[in-house]
């Protein structure tokens, strides 16, 4: 409560950082994994391997989403987080074997 020791804006710009991890949060636990999907695991070093499995796709899929709004000249907040995934899953389940890890 001290406004000298935490200034206004400071506080503000970081609730706002403090959403946009809940919104990565939600990308991976509910747009990505699938809001009724648990891990399948039943080991604790599977369950890692999935969490892991997870964080990838998120990056891979983050970074698609930079080089895409980059080609068109776009901020990459302006790309949707969800159409990028089911054009990533369209494009894997259309064409199988033509995604090369």
């Amino acid at each position: 409560m001290d406004a000298r020791r935490y200034p206004a804006r400071q506080l503000a710009a970081l609730y706002r950082e403090r959403w946009e991890i809940e919104s990565v949060f939600a990308e991976i636990k509910t747009c990505q994994r699938g809001a009724k999907v648990v891990l399948s695991s039943k080991t604790p070093e599977g369950v890692l391997q999935q969490i892991w499995a997870h964080l990838l796709v998120h990056h891979a899929l983050r970074e698609l989403m930079l080089r895409t709004a980059a080609t068109r000249q776009l901020d990459p907040d302006r790309i949707s987080f969800t159409e990028t995934l089911r054009s990533a899953r369209r494009s894997v389940t259309v064409t199988p074997g033509g995604f090369s890890p």
